[in-house]
């Protein structure tokens, strides 16, 4: 049961508990119907026991007896019967005083209502299905412990759902979980971390950096960190970090106030053969509203405002202008110019006025 997902339906006040599973070994935990009778009755209350405890901050003991519908003797019993479980619950002593479930070595098993658990079905499903390969294997597991629990009306829904449903979103290049898991791990906790990085020419070297956020894309994952080697902050595609290293050692963090600037800055700033700088009438604000930042660099200008990005195609930067119907004006490079020149001057000949 450790680590484990266990559903079950919680009822209100807890007089009988109705089906509860565990999806660690896949077998029913209880199907008892009364509150306190037997080993089965004990199981199924420590399970709601452990759900209340996730549900809010702090219980006093005589909130937790009523939910129960025992006593408070039952509950202290049963408070240290979960924690001989290996689960950590603290506890303030006095009138006042309270249970509250704390941070242990392991998860505790996570109880979900059948709502909760639909909403988790779904948001695995679409996370799965298109969201973030290399770590779909992980999402489907889950996904199959979920669905096999979920009581069959919401199996149905959940299916329902699935079916009905179109993702028209580009797949993103798969990161390994194993290798984003510890960067995230390594920016909350603020370690440092090593690890060994391939540049777009090919150029390979070794990074040591304060990690600060990961930023994803619509098709890339990027870390922000601070390069301890070049004293700056620095941009890394994800997909060409290897070898990631959390040192231990923590850090103090630097001040950044908008990592996915940052992001948006170094991909405008991408050696790409074309860069463009493209002026607009509305405000750097409304602009902001229509290019994502994993297109390019939007700046307020004196006229509106200012769209910098880059592209090794003069074409596609001449396509994606246009498709954002507004009124624009290029100021570099020449090649997007005569290019939009060419394309108007085809679809003015092909459309004449009839």
């Amino acid at each position: 049961m450790r680590n484990g997902w266990i559903i079950t339906r919680l009822p209100s006040p807890v007089k009988r508990t109705g089906t509860v599973l565990d999806a660690a070994n896949n077998r029913d935990v209880a199907r008892d119907r009364t509150a306190e009778g037997g080993a089965a009755g004990t199981s199924g209350r420590l399970l709601t026991l452990l759900a209340l405890l996730q549900r809010r901050p702090v219980w006093t003991g005589p909130e937790l007896a009523d939910r129960l519908g025992v006593d408070i003797r039952t509950v202290r019993r049963d408070i240290e019967r979960v924690r001989k479980l290996g689960y950590t619950v603290e506890s303030t002593p006095g009138n006042t005083g309270g249970y509250r479930l704390g941070i242990g070595a392991d998860m505790p098993p996570l109880l979900l209502d059948e709502e909760e658990a639909m909403a988790v079905a779904v948001l695995l499903g679409v996370s799965a299905s298109a969201a973030h390969p290399g770590i779909e294997r992980a999402a489907l597991a889950t996904l199959a412990r979920v669905e096999r629990m979920l009581p069959p009306r919401l199996q149905r829904r959940v299916k329902a759902l699935r079916a009905a449903t179109v993702l028209l979103v580009r797949p993103p290049e798969p990161v390994p979980a194993a290798k984003l898991a510890p960067l995230a791990e390594a920016c909350a906790e603020r370690q440092l971390v090593r690890f060994d990085y391939v540049a777009r020419g090919g150029q390979a070297s070794t990074r040591r950096a304060e990690p600060y956020r990961l930023v994803a894309t619509a098709r890339l994952w990027y870390l922000v960190a601070f390069d301890l080697d070049r004293q700056d902050w620095r941009t890394f595609r994800v997909d060409r970090v290897k070898e990631v290293v959390v040192t231990g050692h923590t850090f103090a963090p630097r001040r950044l106030d908008d990592p996915g600037r940052l992001v948006a800055a170094a991909i405008s700033a991408t050696p790409y053969r074309y860069h463009a700088e493209v002026r607009f009438a509305i405000s750097a604000e409304d602009l902001v509203k229509r290019v994502a930042p994993s297109v390019g660099l939007v700046e307020a200008d004196d006229a509106g405002s200012l769209l910098r990005l880059g592209a090794d195609d003069s074409t596609w930067l001449a396509s994606y202008l246009i498709g954002l119907g507004l009124p624009f004006e290029v100021v570099r490079p020449a090649e997007l110019r005569a290019e939009l020149h060419e394309l108007a001057t085809r679809l003015a000949q092909v459309h004449t006025p009839r």
